[in-house]
C-alpha cells in the first residue's frame, strides 16, 4: 500500500502538513487487515516526512510504546479492540478506552488522551480508518491536554457519491454530465484512464470526509457506459481496485433495458423468467470481479431513460428483478424516484411535476425488497436553489429511503459561483416532516433508518479537484454532514479551511467565513425568487432567463403575468400538491397567510402587491433581493482581494478564486437587471428607491 503523490494536483483537504502532528510522534498501529494496512502506510508516510519514529509491525512489542510517555514527542496508539500482541493482548491503557467506550460499530471509533498518550480503538478497521482521519482533523489538540472518551459512529450506514461520469464523450453532455470541474477522473477518450493514481489520491479525500460508497458512472446510461456490465467489467474492477484501501465500495449505474441492449433477449420485462436469469448471472459476474460491490443505481421511466412502464409493471416490479439478483452477494439496488412527464403541455396547469413522484411511488409503499432503496431528490423538482422538502420522504415509511443532494452545482452557480451549501443540506436535514409534535423526527433520522444519503459528485480532473478552488468545501461538508448530520456549517468550514490551509488556517478563516457562510443566501437573492425556481437559461443551465422554461414540456414554470406570479398548488384552487404532505405542513403550505415567505411563490400565484411577512410587498422583495445579491458579490470580491500579496494562500489559487469571482459579479449583474427589468415591465410598478431598472 502506497500513499499517493500528486504533484501538480491540489492536495484539497489532506495536504502533508495536515500529518505533521502524527508524522512527528511515536505512534503504535496494532491490528491487521487490508484498511489497517492503509492506516499503517498513512502513519508511516507521514513519519518519513516529519521524522517520528518508525512505526514498527502490526504485531508484538517493537509497535512502540503503548503506555505511558516515551523519549521525543507523546505517544499514540490506533488499535483494534481484537487485536491479539503474540497472544498477550492489548496494552492496558488500550484495553481501558476499549471497555469504557463499549462497542463501536462496524465503522465507529473512540478517542481519548490520558498519561501522555492519545488512543484511539474501534472494533474494526474502517473505524480505526476513520479514527485516523479524525486526529488528523483535530492536528496538535489530539495530543494535548487529556481528553476523555469520545465515541464516535456514523449517523447513516451509507454516504454516497454518484458520480455522472460518461465513458465515451456524450456530444451534448460532454465527459461529465453537469460536471463542471473538467473531464472524468476514470475515463479519458473513451476508455480507463492508464494511470489511476487520481483515483487513489480521491478516494483519501472521500475517506477522510466520510464517504464510503461512490457509483462511478452516468445515471443517464448510454451504450458505452451500458457495456461496464459486462465486456468492460474489468473497468469497474481496476477502478474498485483503487477506491478498496479507503473502504469506498464501487456501484454501478446499469440501463434498465440491459437484458436487451446488452443480453439480446427480445424484452426486459422485469417479471419474466428470462429477464431474471439474465440479472442473476450478470449479478454474479459482477461479483466474481469484484467482491465487495455495492449494488446498482437505477434511472428508470425518466427523462427518456427505459423502465417498467413499457411493460406495464411497477416500479416495484422492476427494482425487485435487480434486487433479487443482488441479494443473495448482499448487494442493494438504489432506484431513483426521480419520474415525472417530461412532456408536459404548459397550457395544462393542473399537471404538476412536484406531484410526481410522490404520485408514482407513495402507493407502492411496502412493495418494495429489503434491499431496495429509493433514492428520493431532498426537494420535489429539482435541485433549486430553494424548494420545499419533498413529500416522499415522509410519505413511505414503510420503505427504505436515500436523501439525495446535488454536491456539483448545476443550479446553483454552476462551481462558478462561490456558493457554500452546508447551510442549505443542514437546513433540510433538520427539518421535522411531520413538524415539531410529530416525534422530532427528522429528515436525517429518515435517512439514518433507512438508505442513508447521497449526492452528486462535483469532482473531476481540474487540478483543483472541483474547478473553483472553494467548491471543495460542499464536498467535504456533504461526506461529514452525511457522517453527523448534527455538525454546524460553519464549524465544518473551519475543519475544511483548518486542513486545506494548515499553516495559515487561524489567518484565512475570517475572510473564508466572510465568503462563504451566507454565500448560499446570497446566490438565492439575486437568482429566482421566493422559491419559484427554473429561471434558468435551458439547456446548459447557467445564467438567466426568466421565461426560458415557460412555455417548454419539461413542467418547470413560473405563471407570471401583469397582475403577480408563483404557482398555485393548493388544494382549494390548485394543483393539490399540498394535500401530499403531512400536518402541520399540509396546512402552512396551503394557506398564503402561513406558508414561509421564502417558499411562497412555490406554493402560491399572489399579486405584486402582496405583503410578505418581512413587510416589503413581492415586487420590491424582488427588487430589493437582486441588488442586495449583487453588492454582497462585490464584498465577497473585496475581502478575497485583500490577500493578494499577503501569502496566506498559494498565488495561483488566489488567481483562479479572483477570476471566478468577477465572473460571479458579472453573472449576479446579469441576474438582477434580466429579472428586475422583467417583473418592472410585468407589473409597471417601479421600484420604491428609485434605482436604475433597465
Amino acid at each position: 500500500m502506497t500513499i499517493p503523490d500528486l504533484t501538480d494536483v491540489h492536495p484539497a483537504w489532506l495536504p502533508p502538513e495536515a500529518f505533521r502532528p502524527i508524522g512527528s510522534r511515536r505512534v503504535a498501529v496494532l491490528g491487521a487487515g487490508a484498511l489497517v494496512d492503509t492506516v499503517r502506510a498513512e502513519v508511516a508516510a507521514a513519519q518519513a516526512r516529519y521524522g517520528g519514529p518508525a512505526t514498527g509491525p502490526a504485531t508484538g512489542p517493537s509497535t512502540g510504546p503503548a503506555t505511558g510517555p516515551s523519549t521525543g514527542p507523546a505517544g499514540c496508539v490506533l488499535a483494534l479492540t481484537g487485536a491479539d500482541l503474540e497472544g498477550g493482548g492489548l496494552p492496558e491503557a488500550v484495553r481501558a478506552v476499549a471497555g469504557e467506550a463499549g462497542p463501536t460499530g462496524p465503522e465507529g471509533y473512540a478517542l481519548a488522551r490520558r498519561d501522555g498518550v492519545t488512543v484511539v480503538v474501534a472494533d474494526a478497521p474502517a473505524g480505526l480508518l476513520y479514527g485516523l482521519f479524525h486526529l488528523v482533523r483535530l492536528g496538535e489538540a489530539a495530543f494535548a491536554a487529556d481528553r476523555p472518551v469520545e465515541r464516535h459512529a456514523p449517523a447513516a450506514a451509507r454516504r454516497m457519491l454518484d458520480h455522472w461520469d460518461n465513458v465515451a464523450v456524450h456530444p451534448v453532455m460532454g465527459q461529465v454530465e453537469r460536471g463542471y470541474a473538467g473531464g472524468s477522473l476514470f475515463w479519458r477518450d473513451g476508455v480507463l484512464r492508464e494511470d489511476l493514481t487520481r483515483v487513489r489520491a480521491y478516494a483519501r479525500l472521500l475517506a477522510a470526509a466520510g464517504i464510503n460508497a461512490v457509483a462511478i458512472n452516468n445515471v443517464n446510461v448510454h451504450a458505452a457506459e451500458a457495456r461496464l456490465l459486462t465486456d468492460r467489467l474489468g473497468e469497474v474492477a481496476a477502478i474498485a481496485a483503487e477506491l478498496r484501501p479507503y473502504g469506498i465500495r464501487v456501484h454501478l449505474s446499469v440501463s434498465f433495458a440491459s437484458p436487451v441492449v446488452l443480453g439480446g433477449l427480445d424484452t426486459a420485462d422485469p417479471v419474466r423468467e428470462e429477464v431474471r436469469r439474465w440479472w442473476a448471472a450478470a449479478a454474479g459476474r459482477v461479483y466474481a470481479a469484484v467482491p465487495d460491490f455495492g449494488g446498482f443505481v437505477v434511472k428508470a421511466d425518466s427523462e427518456g431513460q427505459p423502465g417498467p412502464f413499457a411493460y406495464g409493471r411497477s416500479h416495484a416490479d422492476g427494482a425487485g428483478a435487480l434486487a433479487d439478483a443482488l441479494a443473495p452477494h448482499g448487494g442493494v439496488v438504489h432506484w431513483r424516484a426521480f419520474v415525472y412527464n417530461h412532456r408536459q403541455d404548459w397550457r395544462d396547469r393542473s399537471t404538476d411535476r412536484a406531484r410526481a413522484a410522490c404520485d408514482h411511488f407513495a402507493p407502492l409503499d411496502g412493495r418494495f425488497a429489503d434491499n431496495v432503496i429509493l433514492q428520493v431528490k431532498h426537494g420535489p423538482m429539482d435541485f433549486q436553489p430553494r424548494e420545499p422538502v419533498s413529500p416522499v420522504i415522509a410519505a413511505m415509511p414503510a420503505t427504505k429511503l436515500a436523501v439525495e443532494f446535488q454536491v456539483t452545482q448545476e443550479y446553483t452557480g454552476q462551481q462558478r459561483h462561490v456558493c457554500y451549501l452546508a447551510p442549505m443540506w443542514s437546513e433540510i436535514l433538520g427539518f421535522q416532516p411531520w413538524g415539531p409534535d410529530g416525534g422530532g423526527r427528522t429528515v436525517a433520522d429518515v435517512a439514518a433508518g433507512g438508505g442513508g444519503l447521497v449526492a452528486v459528485s462535483n469532482a473531476g480532473d481540474d487540478p483543483y479537484w472541483t474547478g473553483h478552488p472553494l467548491a471543495q468545501a460542499n464536498l467535504y461538508a456533504f461526506g461529514r454532514l452525511a457522517w453527523d448530520p448534527r455538525l454546524d456549517p460553519a464549524a465544518i468550514l473551519d475543519e475544511w479551511a483548518g486542513l486545506t490551509f494548515p499553516a495559515t488556517a487561524a489567518e484565512l478563516r475570517g475572510t473564508l467565513h466572510a465568503l462563504m457562510d451566507g454565500s448560499w443566501r446570497t446566490y438565492e437573492r439575486y437568482t429566482a425568487p421566493l422559491g419559484v425556481g427554473f429561471m434558468v437559461r435551458p439547456g446548459h443551465h447557467y445564467g438567466p432567463d426568466v421565461d426560458g422554461y415557460e412555455y417548454t414540456p419539461w413542467g418547470t414554470y413560473h405563471f407570471a403575468d401583469r397582475d403577480g406570479v408563483g404557482v398555485d398548488r393548493t388544494r382549494a384552487t390548485g394543483t393539490g400538491f399540498t394535500g401530499q404532505y403531512p400536518r402541520p405542513w399540509r396546512e402552512v403550505y396551503e394557506s398564503a397567510a402561513r406558508c414561509p415567505d421564502e417558499l411562497l411563490l412555490f406554493f402560491h400565484h399572489v399579486p405584486y402587491g402582496h405583503v410578505l411577512r418581512s413587510g416589503a410587498t413581492v415586487i420590491q422583495h424582488i427588487y430589493d433581493t437582486h441588488f442586495a445579491g449583487v453588492e454582497e458579490v462585490a464584498e465577497m470580491r473585496a475581502h478575497w482581494d485583500k490577500l493578494d500579496g499577503t501569502g496566506l494562500v498559494d498565488p495561483a489559487l488566489h488567481s483562479r478564486v479572483t477570476e471566478l469571482l468577477e465572473e460571479q459579479r458579472r453573472c449576479a449583474e446579469e441576474w438582477r437587471d434580466q429579472v428586475n427589468a422583467y417583473f418592472f415591465r410585468k407589473s409597471g410598478v417601479p421600484d420604491a428607491h428609485g434605482r436604475r431598472i433597465p
